[in-house]
């Protein structure tokens, strides 16, 4: 829900309703329940319908204990209320909104160095690294929904030029989404560590971001190109129209931070 309704919010579409499809090799109601469960609080937390969908049962196909998941969502917005890279200027100011951890995107990496082979004892173990949480936790955590939020956003005025959704591709392949060709993001990726290995940037990373990201032992290009690295929706305005936009998000229950600013450029994002 979370990767369908985020990213249609980005050019000011209101999510209207979602449809599912369950694939499933053996249909039990324990199995399912929880997961269509979750599919309809997803919706409501974006403010859409979830009017139907297909649940189908695969025997001899599928293992029984295993399930594929799909959907679609449909948005609509006024052409005139559209936002997107047309209304991006020079000087333009890019906020960050802050992600709940991992989301959706990069789980092949996440398994390969921080899942497989351990046991399931050893994933429910509470780690310093992680701030007492469990790998298992961590990475299970819900991806954040902005979707229901940006819209009020939107709907009571504040002043977004554009949105881009930080998901497969890290920062450094969605942000370009929300540039002219004419301009550049510049985003302020921080300070360098005592060692020198990794900068740290000036809002907050979740702990099991940068576990991973140690694990498996990514340079920052990398990094950044992998995981949203603690943002989830960038959110970009005219300099002046900061405070307002923040106070909209602020009342909406996500605080922005500053990323950077738009500058002269190729379309691409580049990194201070």
């Amino acid at each position: 829900v979370a990767m369908c309704v985020d990213d249609v919010v980005v050019v000011g579409a209101e999510p209207l309703f979602f449809l599912d499809y369950i694939a499933i090799g053996k249909l039990k109601a324990e199995t399912v329940e929880p997961i269509v469960a979750g599919i309809a609080h997803g919706c409501r937390l974006s403010g859409c319908a979830l009017v139907g969908g297909e649940m189908a049962e695969h025997p001899g196909v599928m293992d029984a204990d295993d399930y594929d998941l799909a959907g679609f969502v449909v948005g609509a917005v006024d052409r005139p209320k559209m936002i997107g890279p047309e209304l991006v200027q020079e000087g333009d100011v890019i906020l960050g909104l802050p992600s709940s951890g991992i989301h959706s995107n990069g789980y092949s990496l996440v398994r390969k160095v921080a899942i497989e082979g351990r046991t399931v004892d050893e994933l429910n173990e509470p780690l310093d690294e992680l701030v007492g949480e469990s790998l298992a936790d961590a990475v299970l955590r819900p991806t954040t929904i902005y979707a229901g939020a940006l819209i009020a956003a939107l709907k009571a005025g504040a002043p977004i030029h554009a949105m881009a959704h930080i998901t497969g591709g890290g920062i450094t392949e969605n942000l370009d989404r929300a540039l002219p060709a004419h301009l550049d993001a510049l985003i302020d990726r921080g300070d360098t560590e005592a060692d020198g290995a990794f900068p740290v940037p000036a809002w907050d990373v979740p702990p099991v971001i940068d576990y991973m990201v140690r694990a498996a032992g990514l340079s920052a290009d990398e990094a950044y190109r992998t995981f949203n690295m603690g943002v989830g929706m960038a959110v970009i305005c005219a300099p002046d129209d900061v405070d307002d936009v923040a106070e909209a998000l602020e009342e909406q229950g996500f605080p922005p931070f500053l990323m950077g600013e738009c500058v002269a450029g190729t379309g691409n994002v580049v990194y201070r």
